[in-house]
């Protein structure tokens, strides 16, 4: 059976039929505070992927970024008066922790910006020789009016990509800009902040950037699949394809993958928000396999209303699977829903009857990363 995943450029359910070594690209932390739900679960559709992807006869190579130099970081080292590369390792270690604790497969990579300038710097002058760049003010622009696609993956019009621009650190207001839509490759530094020297003067990169060099650095010119979270999309995701295929002349992405976002109160879990539920302050409290089956017991694209009774249900669920004991039932009916678009809710349904008829659920639970 070929499995079948929504792909997000073409707004429908497609088959996902890579080769046998599948490359995915997954955009990782910003290391300033602690992981929260909205990551777990974000990084936990990707594992289940890959598991799958693995029972499958495939090898899989994922790839996760940090990204250990951007605005956000930079201000949070400033007003903890540290170093931003210390608050960075800190944080890459409690998170490297946690999503262990999850039992997360480890990544074929996780490349940190500060480990990549040369490769930017490499990247950005590909740009500049394609003619989608300019120079303005100390830094370096992509001019979005000499790529025709750009806004194919994210299928919104001007006004509304000027709308979440503004929302997500666009600076739709730099006064060097040609176009408001355009955004930074290089940026000159402030004087607290770090810089490296460039073929433009001192600075850093900027947002977007980082993904496109080390998804070329790490995986090559194509990836079989990018994921992250909804989230992404707009600007993120749509930049990075822009940049990449303005610089190499090949297709960036064959499949993009977007995960739902957590929601507390109805409104998205996130640090700007700070209506946030930490993975670190669950662990504490509940098994790492009850949290991990909270956090991946609904469909992927829908998202998730949080409530602390998905906890409850899931230790309810998982002293189920256990007291069903070893064995392979429900592992077809388990295989044929991950391939329906990666349905994990399914999934556990099927183990779940599976359980209550006293058939040995293991290794139906081994394969969205549940040991018993």
């Amino acid at each position: 059976m070929t499995m079948r995943l929504y792909e997000t450029a073409r707004r429908e359910i497609v088959p996902f039929d890579p080769g046998r070594v599948v490359t995915i690209y997954t955009c990782g932390i910003t290391p300033y505070d602690s992981a929260h739900l909205g990551h777990a679960a974000t990084y936990l559709t990707y594992d289940i992927l890959q598991r799958r992807l693995r029972d499958l006869g495939h090898e899989t190579r994922c790839v996760r970024n940090v990204t250990d130099v951007d605005d956000d970081i930079l201000r949070k080292a400033r007003s903890l008066g540290v170093h931003y590369l210390d608050l960075a390792a800190a944080e890459i270690a409690r998170f490297d922790e946690q999503m262990g604790a999850l039992g997360l497969l480890p990544s074929y990579a996780e490349p940190r910006a500060t480990s990549a300038i040369p490769d930017i710097l490499g990247f950005i002058g590909m740009v500049l020789e394609s003619g989608h760049a300019y120079q303005a003010g100390g830094g370096i622009y992509f001019d979005v009016s000499t790529f025709p696609r750009f806004g194919r993956l994210s299928q919104l019009d001007r006004a509304a990509m000027l709308e979440i621009a503004a929302e997500r650190g666009g600076n739709v207001e730099d006064p060097h800009k040609k176009d408001p839509l355009d955004f930074v490759l290089w940026q000159p530094s402030l004087p607290d902040e770090p810089a490296w020297e460039s073929l433009w003067g001192p600075g850093r990169p900027g947002w977007h950037i980082e993904c496109s060099a080390l998804a070329l650095r790490e995986l090559g010119l194509t990836i079989d699949l990018h994921g992250g979270g909804t989230d992404l999309i707009f600007p993120h995701h749509e930049c990075e394809s822009a940049q990449s295929e303005a610089a190499t002349g090949e297709t960036f992405v064959r499949h993009w993958m977007h995960a739902g976002m957590v929601r507390l109160d109805g409104e998205k879990m996130a640090k700007s928000l700070g209506n946030l539920v930490f993975v670190g302050e669950l662990l504490t409290r509940y098994e790492p396999s009850v949290v991990r089956l909270a956090l991946t017991a609904h469909h992927y694209r829908a998202g998730l209303d949080w409530d602390g009774g998905l906890l409850d249900e899931a230790r309810a669920r998982l002293a189920a699977w256990r007291r069903a004991g070893s064995g392979s039932a429900a592992l077809g009916e388990v295989r044929a829903c991950l391939d329906d678009d990666l349905d994990t809710a399914g999934a556990y349904g099927a183990i779940d009857a599976a359980a209550r008829a006293g058939g040995g659920v293991s290794r139906a639970a081994a394969l969205v990363g549940v040991a018993l």
